[in-house]
C-alpha cells in the first residue's frame, strides 16, 4: 500500500547534487543555476598563513554586538572551511601539539579515497599517511588466472588478444607472467567517464569527419572523370564509393564509447608480486602507454605507490594481488565522496593549517565499500572485508560515512561483527546518522541503529554558514541541519549520539581537476567527529590511559556542549555537540575506571513478548493515554578477555537513578549493579502530558563519582496525538511562524478508515523566497518508516501548494514543517503557514486482491468509514513474474587473502546458475525475496547477479536493490553468488527460486469490473464508479484477464496494482493508471495452465499412401543408412576412412539422392585435417554433386506454383521441394566459401579478384577459379533469399576481394543488423578486418575495443 522511504549511498546531503561539467556540488532548488556558492578550490599561496589553528570566532564580533552582523576575516574565513574551532580540536591541538592524531590508525570505510589528493601524503611528524588502500567490493578485480610465457623476442599475448613487449629488466625467476585485461570506464566514476566520453568524442568525430571529406572528395573525382557510369563495373564502382560515405556519415550516430581497455601483467619477481598495465589504448600518442615502460607496482601496503593511468583521466589508482596472482585488484574511488570525508579526518597541509583535518598527525587506510559496479552503492561483501582489514591492520577507529533505513534496528550479520571488532579489538566505529530529516525516526543503518556504534548528527555554525556556506547573513547561533537525521529509532533508543561539523571544504580526488570541494551532510560530521576521536586516543596512547571504545564514547558524550535547550533536542543532536579538549580531561580523569559498557534492554511488564527494545518509546494514542510500567535490564559489559577475578568479580557499582521528568517517568532512586547485571522497573505516566513531543531520560550515576556523568541513559520518547473528531476528518494548523532552520512538529492520530491525505499549505508575510521541508512520517511494525517526504518546497512569493499522500488508519502521524536552514536569511520576516489535512479513505475487503487464474472473478467489499467518498476502481497488471530453480548450484571456500573472518572462520562462497530465454526485447530484473532490499538487517553477509548472453556479455550486475536491465531478444544466463560462513545455511539455499520479473509496457492488462458474478463471461453488469456514504458498504467484482501477454508461461504471475478512491483533480492525476494513485494495493494474476490445442492429435483424414510396403521400407533402409553416417565420428584417420567407405558405398548405392549427398558434403565441412587444398578441393566437388543431382528446372516450376495449402499432397511435396532447394542453396554457398580459400591457398586472389563480377561465358577447356565462384555466386542469387546470411556473406566476400570495400562493409553491417542473439563474432571480426583494409584506423580501433564487450573471453569476476 504504501512505499517506505529509502536511503542509500554515502550520506552527502540530499540537497546537494553532482555537477558533471564543473566537478561542483550545488543546490538542487528547481533553478539550479541560483545554488549556493561553492568554494572550488584554494591555491596553496592564497591558503598559506602563520596564523596558529586556534581560531577564536568569537572575537571576531565586538561585545554586545548584533550576532546577525556576524563578519569574518581572512583567518576566520579559512577556518571555517575545515570547522575545528566548534569542537575544540584547534584548542586542544593548540595547547598539545603532539597529541594530533599520532600513533593512531583509522580505517575510511567509504567509496574509496585518492592517496594522491592534497594533503593525503604525509602526516604531521613526517610518516607516511595512507598505509592501505582496498577495494573491499571487488569491483576493480581482475582475472589474472590465464598463465603465459614470453616468446623468443620477448613477446606475450596479452588477455585482449594484444601482443605485449617485456621489459627484459623485469625479474621473473619462473618466467610465468598472469594475464588479465580491465575495460577502463568499469573503474572510474560516472562523472569522470561523462569527461573523458566527451574528450575522446571530440578526437573521434575530428578523425571521422576527416575520412569523410576524404571519401567525399573521391566520390566527387570518380564523377568528374567518369561522365557515364553505363557499364556495370562502373556503377558498382560508384555505388562502393558512395557506400563509404554512407557508412562514414552513419558512425556518428551510432556511436557509442564503451571506453578503452588495459591490458595487466602480474608476476612474482622472487620476492613480492608486481603489477604492470598497458595502457595504450588510452593514449593519442602510440608510443604512450605501453607495457614495457610502466614502472611496477606491488600491493600498496609494501611500497605504497599508485599510479596515474594517462594524463587525461589525471585519475590515480593503487595495486593489490591476490590468490597466488590470479586475482589482480586494481583501486581506484567510485566518486569523490571518499576522499572528501578522508580529508576532513586527518588531512595535513604543512603551509596550509588552517586547512589541515581534525587530526593531521593520524594515518588512515581507505577501505572501499562502495562498489563502482554498483554507482558507489555498499555491499555485503565490501562492508564483512573491510572489517577483516580493520582488524588486521590494527586499526583504532573507524569511520563510516554510509548507510541507509533499516527494517529492524541493531539486527543483522553487519551488526554482528562490528560488535566484535568493537568489543574484542577495541575499535571506535563512528558513522553518520543519515540525511533523512528533520522528521523523527528517520535515522539511518548502521550508524544511528547500532548500538556499538557512535552515530553522529550534523551541526551548522555561524562560521560555517558565513565562511563555507558563504551566505549574506549568518544565522544567529549554531543549529543542527535541517536535513539531518532524528532519533529515535524504531525501538526507542536515542539514535543520534553526538553532533559534529557537517560541513566542509576539503580534498578531493585528483581526476576532479581541482584541490578542494564544498559538501555538507552526515558524511562529513561523522569524519569530524571521528577525527576528535582520534585525537583523544592520540593524548590516551601518549599518556598511557587504557583505550577503550567504551571509555572513550563515555568521554565524548558526557562532555558535549548543548544544542538547543529542549530536552527533545536530543532526538535531533544527541548529547550536543563534541568537545575534543573536554572529553580529554574526561578520560584523564577517568584513568583508572574499569573499562564497562552498559548495555540496556527493556520489555512491557506483564507482556510476553521474545522481542527486547532500548528505549521507551511511546508513539500511539492508546499508550499515550494509560499509565505503563517496563522492565529495565542494565548489563555492565567488559571487552572480551577480561579478567574474571581481576575485574569482572571486584566490579561493583552503587548507581543512583535518576529521572528527568519525575511527575512522568519513576524509577527506583538507588540500584546496586555487579557483573551479572541487575533489572529494575520504570513507570511511565503519560495521560497528563498535553498533544505533541515530549522526552525523558532516566539516567545513572556514580554515587562515588557523581563527576562521570550518567553511565548509562534510558531514553523515554512520548509523541501524544491530537484527537481528529469532525466529520467529515479535518484538522487546521494556522499561523505557524517560521524563520531559518525552524522545526514545527504535529502528531495525529489518523483516524481509522482513512487510507490517504489531501494537504493543502498555505504561505504569506514573506518578501524574498523560501524552501520548506514537509514530511510526514508512520511506524507499523517489521516496516521501515512510512515516510512522505517534499524536500524542495520552494515558495518564490506567498501562495498555496497541495500535497496527497498514502496513510495508515489508527497509527500516529507526525507532521513535520521546517524552513530550510539557509532559507531566507538576510530577511527579517517571518513566513506564516497555514496548513490543512483532509483524510480520506475507503475501507477494503481485501490488502492484496490474488486471482487464482481461474475465469471466477474475485469479489471486493468496499466501504467508506469518514465521510463520502468516490468509488472508482481501476487495475492493471504491468510487470510479469517467471520463476527459476537453478540448474547449477557450486560451493566454494573463498580465498584467505581477504575473505577469511578475524575468528578464523573461511568465508564460503555459493554460485547458483539460472537459464532464461527472451522472446522479444525486454526490461527485466531477477527478484529474490529471500533476501532483497536489506543490506544491514540480514543475517546473510552479501548476494551479487550477473546476467549474461551466450557471448559471456555482461548486460547487468546488482546485488540487493536489483534494477531494471533492458536486454535485446536472446538465450541468458544469470548468476547469484552467496557469501556466509555457515554452510548448513547455504546447503538450504542451492535450490532457491528465483523471479525473472519483466515489464510488460504495451501488453499491460487493463482490467474490468462487474456487478454480476457471470459477468467476466457474459460481459454484462460492468461496473465503473459510484459514491460511498459514510458506513456504507458496496460489493463489486473483479474480472481475470481477458487475454494474457505473450510469453506467459504456466506457473508465472501477472502483476501490477489496484486502486479504489479518487483523490480531487487538484491533488491528483491518476487517470487509468492504478500506480499514480496515493493508495494502491498489489493484485496478482496466476498464469494457468495453457489451452489445449483441439485441432491437435485429430486423425488425419488423408488418404492412404500410395506407395507400397516394400517401397516405404526402403526407404526407410535408406535414411536409416543415412542416418548412421551422419553419427560417425571422424576425430582420427581410422574413424575418417571408415566414414569415407561408407559414403562411397552408399553413394553408390544410391548415387543422385540429394539427401545423401548432402550429408556428405555436410560430414566433409565437419572434418579438421591438414592437407586444407585438397579438403576444399574435395568440398567443392562434394557441393557439385549436391547441384547436379537437383533437376533445377522442375525445382523453379514447382516453387513458382501457388497450389492449394488445404491439399495434404501439395503440402507434403512443397516441403520436400523447400527441403531440396535448401540443398541447394548450402551446396552453392560451401562450394563459393571453398572457392575463395582454394585461390587462396594457390595465390590466385589476385586473378579471382580481377574477374570478380564479370560476365561468366563458357569456355573450352574449362572454368578457372574466378569464373567459378562468380558462376556460383550468380547460380545462389536465383535460389537464395536476398537477406540470407549465405547469399550475404558470399557478397560480402565477392565486393572485398573486387576492393569494393565500402559495399563490403554496407554488406556486413546488414548482416549483423539481421543476425539474431547471440550476435557472431566472425562478423564483427570481419567488420574489423575490412575497416583496417579500407585504412580507417579509428574506427577499427573503436569495434576493437567494443569487441571485450560484445565477446568477452570469460565473466567476470564477482
Amino acid at each position: 500500500m504504501q512505499t517506505s522511504c529509502l536511503f542509500k549511498h554515502p550520506y552527502v546531503s540530499p540537497h546537494y547534487f553532482y555537477n558533471k561539467n564543473t566537478n561542483t556540488l550545488l543546490s538542487s532548488s528547481s533553478d539550479k543555476k541560483s545554488g549556493e556558492i561553492i568554494i572550488r578550490s584554494m591555491m596553496s599561496d592564497s591558503l598559506s598563513s602563520s596564523t596558529t589553528n586556534n581560531i577564536n570566532i568569537k572575537e571576531v564580533v565586538d561585545d554586545g554586538a548584533d550576532l546577525n552582523k556576524f563578519k569574518l576575516n581572512e583567518s576566520t574565513f579559512l577556518a571555517s572551511l575545515m570547522p575545528k574551532t566548534e569542537t575544540g580540536a584547534d584548542r586542544f591541538i593548540d595547547a598539545n601539539p603532539e597529541y594530533d592524531g599520532r600513533g593512531v590508525v583509522v580505517a575510511i570505510f567509504d567509496s574509496g579515497f585518492d592517496p594522491a589528493a592534497a594533503g593525503l601524503q604525509v602526516t604531521s611528524d613526517g610518516k607516511p599517511k595512507v598505509l592501505d588502500v582496498l577495494d573491499c567490493t571487488g569491483s576493480g578485480d581482475v582475472d589474472t588466472s590465464t598463465v603465459v610465457k614470453a616468446d623468443e623476442s620477448g613477446c606475450i599475448r596479452g588477455a585482449s588478444g594484444a601482443s605485449l613487449i617485456i621489459n627484459p629488466s623485469w625479474n621473473n625467476p619462473s618466467g610465468e607472467w598472469h594475464v588479465g585485461y580491465k575495460l577502463i570506464y568499469e573503474l572510474l566514476t560516472d562523472t569522470l567517464v561523462s569527461r573523458l566520453k566527451k574528450e575522446r568524442k571530440k578526437n573521434w568525430d575530428e578523425n571521422n569527419q576527416e575520412t569523410i571529406a576524404e571519401a567525399v572528395k573521391q566520390l566527387e573525382e570518380f564523377d568528374k572523370k567518369q561522365t557515364k557510369v553505363d557499364e556495370l563495373i562502373l556503377k558498382r564502382t560508384r555505388a562502393d564509393l558512395q557506400d563509404r560515405v554512407d557508412y562514414l556519415k552513419k558512425q556518428a550516430d551510432s556511436y557509442e564509447d564503451k571506453g578503452p581497455f588495459i591490458d595487466a601483467v602480474v608476476w612474482h619477481d622472487g620476492e613480492v608480486w608486481r603489477v604492470a598495465l598497458d595502457t595504450q589504448s588510452l593514449e593519442d600518442d602510440p608510443e604512450s602507454g605501453k607495457l614495457a615502460d610502466f614502472a611496477p607496482l606491488t600491493n600498496y601496503k609494501i611500497e605504497r605507490k599508485y599510479g596515474v593511468f594517462s594524463k587525461l583521466d589525471a585519475c590515480t589508482f593503487v595495486t593489490n594481488v591476490y590468490n597466488d596472482g590470479n586475482i589482480l585488484s586494481i583501486v581506484t574511488d567510485a566518486s569523490p565522496h571518499g576522499t572528501h570525508v578522508a580529508g576532513i579526518t586527518s588531512a595535513f597541509h604543512p603551509t596550509e593549517p588552517l586547512l589541515n583535518g581534525v587530526a593531521p598527525g593520524a594515518q588512515i587506510i581507505s577501505c572501499k565499500i562502495g562498489d563502482s559496479r554498483l554507482g558507489s552503492m555498499e555491499t555485503g561483501t565490501g562492508l564483512t572485508r573491510a572489517l577483516i582489514a580493520v582488524v588486521e591492520h590494527k586499526c583504532d577507529v573507524i569511520n563510516m560515512s554510509y548507510g541507509e533505513s533499516t527494517l529492524l534496528p541493531n539486527y543483522g550479520r553487519f551488526v554482528e561483527l562490528v560488535d566484535e571488532v568493537v568489543n574484542k579489538y577495541r575499535v571506535v566505529f563512528v558513522s553518520s546518522a543519515g540525511n533523512n530529516g528533520p522528521a523523527l525516526t528517520t535515522v539511518g543503518a548502521p550508524g544511528g541503529t547500532t548500538s556499538s556504534i557512535i552515530g553522529v548528527g550534523a551541526y551548522v555554525s555561524p562560521a560555517m554558514a558565513a565562511g563555507a556556506h558563504a551566505l549574506v547573513e549568518a544565522p544567529a547561533e549554531g543549529l543542527e541541519y535541517t536535513w539531518s537525521s532524528r532519533g529515535p529509532t524504531a525501538d526507542g533508543d536515542v539514535g543520534v549520539n553526538v553532533s559534529a561539523p557537517g560541513g566542509a571544504v576539503a580534498p578531493v580526488p585528483t581526476w576532479t581537476l581541482q584541490r578542494r570541494q564544498l559538501m555538507n551532510g552526515t558524511s562529513m560530521s561523522s569524519p569530524s567527529a571521528c577525527g576528535g576521536v582520534a585525537l583523544v586516543i592520540s593524548a590516551m596512547k601518549a599518556e598511557g590511559i587504557q583505550v577503550s571504545p567504551y571509555s572513550v564514547r563515555k568521554a565524548l558524550e558526557n562532555t558535549c556542549s548543548p544544542i538547543g535547550c529542549l530536552p527533545e533536542d536530543k532526538l535531533s543532536n544527541g548529547q550536543g555537540l563534541i568537545q575534543i579538549d573536554k572529553a580529554f580531561e574526561y578520560a584523564q580523569k577517568s584513568a583508572d575506571l574499569p573499562c564497562v559498557w552498559y548495555k540496556i534492554t527493556i520489555s512491557q511488564a506483564g507482556k510476553t513478548t521474545s522481542s527486547t527494545v532500548r528505549g521507551i518509546y511511546l508513539r500511539e494514542a492508546s499508550y499515550c493515554n494509560q499509565s505503563t510500567e517496563w522492565t529495565v535490564q542494565v548489563e555492565p559489559q567488559f571487552h572480551e578477555g577480561a579478567s574474571n577475578l581481576e575485574q569482572l568479580v571486584p566490579f561493583e557499582e552503587c548507581i543512583e537513578l535518576r529521572s528527568s521528568g519525575k511527575e512522568v517517568v519513576r524509577a527506583p532512586d538507588y540500584l546496586l549493579l555487579t557483573y551479572n547485571g541487575r533489572s529494575f522497573n520504570v513507570v511511565v505516566d503519560p495521560t497528563k502530558l498535553s498533544d505533541g513531543l515530549h522526552y525523558f531520560e532516566v539516567y545513572g550515576i556514580d554515587c562515588n563519582a557523581p563527576w562521570r556523568g550518567p553511565l548509562f541513559r534510558i531514553p523515554i520518547t512520548i509523541t501524544k496525538p491530537k484527537i481528529v473528531k469532525t466529520r467529515p476528518p479535518l484538522i487546521t494548523f494556522s499561523g505557524l511562524s517560521f524563520q531559518p532552520g525552524h522545526i514545527v512538529r504535529k502528531y495525529i492520530e489518523v483516524p481509522y478508515g482513512a487510507t490517504w491525505v489531501e494537504a493543502t499549505m498555505r504561505t504569506s508575510g514573506f518578501d524574498t523566497s523560501r524552501r520548506f521541508y514537509v514530511h510526514t512520517v508512520q511506524l507499523s511494525p517489521l516496516k521501515r518508516p512510512i515516510k512522505w517526504e517534499s524536500n524542495n518546497a520552494l515558495f518564490s512569493s506567498p501562495s498555496t501548494k497541495s500535497f496527497t499522500f498514502s496513510v495508515e488508519g489508527g497509527r500516529t502521524m507526525e507532521l513535520v514543517i521546517s524552513q530550510f536552514w539557509s532559507s531566507g536569511i538576510g530577511s527579517n520576516e517571518s513566513a506564516v503557514v497555514d496548513f490543512e489535512i483532509a483524510f480520506h479513505g475507503i475501507d477494503v475487503s481485501k490488502d492484496e486482491v490474488i486471482l487464482d487464474g481461474s475465469e471466477a472473478p474475485t469479489r471486493i467489499e468496499a466501504q467508506a468509514l469518514l465521510s463520502a467518498e468516490k468509488l472508482a476502481p481501476t487495475a492493471k497488471l504491468n510487470k510479469i513474474r517467471v520463476p527459476y530453480r537453478p540448474i547449477v548450484a557450486k560451493m566454494s571456500a573463498l580465498s584467505a587473502d581477504r575473505d577469511k573472518l578475524p575468528s578464523g572462520k573461511q568465508i564460503l562462497a555459493l554460485t547458483l546458475t539460472y537459464k532464461f530465454k527472451l522472446e522479444d526485447e525486454a526490461e527485466v530484473k531477477p527478484q529474490i525475496p529471500l533476501l532483497n532490499n536489506r543490506i544491514y538487517d540480514n543475517k546473510f553477509e552479501s548476494q551479487f547477479y550477473m546476467i549474461s548472453d551466450s557471448n559471456k556479455r555482461v548486460y547487468a550486475m546488482g546485488d540487493v536493490y536489483p534494477d531494471y536491465a533492458k536486454l535485446p531478444k536472446g538465450d541468458y544466463t544469470l548468476q547469484l553468488h552467496l557469501r556466509h560462513e555457515d554452510v548448513q545455511i547455504l546447503e538450504k539455499l542451492k535450490q532457491l527460486v528465483v523471479f525473472i520479473e519483466r515489464k510488460l509496457e504495451k501488453e499491460a492488462v487493463q482490467l474490468s469490473f462487474y456487478t454480476q458474478p457471470d459477468g467476466p463471461v457474459t460481459g454484462a453488469g460492468s461496473f465503473k464508479s459510484s459514491t460511498l456514504d459514510p458506513g456504507s458498504k458496496e460489493a463489486f467484482y473483479i474480472g481475470p484477464p481477458t487475454k494474457l501477454p505473450k510469453n506467459s508461461p504456466e506457473g508465472a504471475v501477472l502483476l501490477g496494482a489496484i486502486s479504489y478512491g479518487k483523490p480531487s483533480a487538484e491533488v491528483s492525476d491518476q487517470g487509468n493508471d492504478p500506480e499514480k494513485n496515493p493508495v494502491s494495493y498489489q493484485i496478482t494474476y496466476q498464469v494457468p495452465p495453457t489451452k489445449v490445442d483441439e485441432d491437435k492429435g485429430k486423425s488425419s483424414t488423408s488418404k492412404t499412401s500410395k506407395k507400397s510396403v516394400l517401397e516405404r521400407l526402403e526407404e526407410e533402409v535408406r535414411d536409416t543408412k543415412i542416418k548412421v553416417l551422419a553419427n560417425l565420428k571422424q576425430g582420427t584417420d581410422e574413424e575418417r576412412a571408415e566414414w569415407k567407405k561408407l559414403s562411397t558405398t552408399l553413394k553408390t548405392e544410391y548415387p543422385k539422392y540429394t539427401p545423401l549427398l548432402a550429408q556428405i558434403l555436410e560430414g566433409l565441412l565437419s572434418q579438421e585435417v591438414e592437407d586444407k587444398l585438397h579438403h576444399y578441393e574435395e568440398i567443392i566437388a562434394a557441393a557439385d554433386e549436391v547441384v547436379e543431382s537437383i533437376d533445377r528446372d522442375e525445382l523453379a516450376k514447382f516453387l513458382s506454383i501457388n497450389g492449394d495449402p488445404e491439399e495434404e499432397e501439395f503440402e507434403t511435396t512443397k516441403k520436400k521441394m523447400e527441403a531440396t532447394r535448401d540443398q541447394l542453396v548450402e551446396a552453392l554457398y560451401q562450394k563459393g566459401l571453398a572457392l575463395v580459400e582454394v585461390a587462396s591457398l594457390k595465390g590466385e586472389m589476385a586473378a579471382l579478384a580481377a574477374n570478380l563480377g564479370a560476365e561468366v561465358v563458357d569456355k573450352p577447356n574449362g572454368q578457372g577459379g574466378a569464373d567459378l565462384f562468380e558462376g556460383t555466386f550468380k547460380e545462389l542469387q536465383k535460389w537464395a533469399d536476398a537477406k540470407s546470411s549465405k547469399y550475404t556473406t558470399l557478397l560480402m566476400i565477392r565486393e572485398r576481394h573486387s576492393g569494393r570495400l565500402g559495399t563490403a562493409l554496407k554488406v556486413v553491417n546488414d548482416m549483423i543488423q539481421e543476425e539474431g542473439d547471440p550476435a557472431k563474432k566472425k562478423l564483427y571480426e570481419e567488420r574489423i578486418s575490412l575497416l583496417e583494409q579500407v585504412g580507417w584506423d579509428h574506427l577499427a580501433t573503436y569495434e576493437k575495443q567494443w569487441m571485450l564487450v560484445r565477446f568477452p573471453p570469460s565473466l567476470p569476476l564477482f
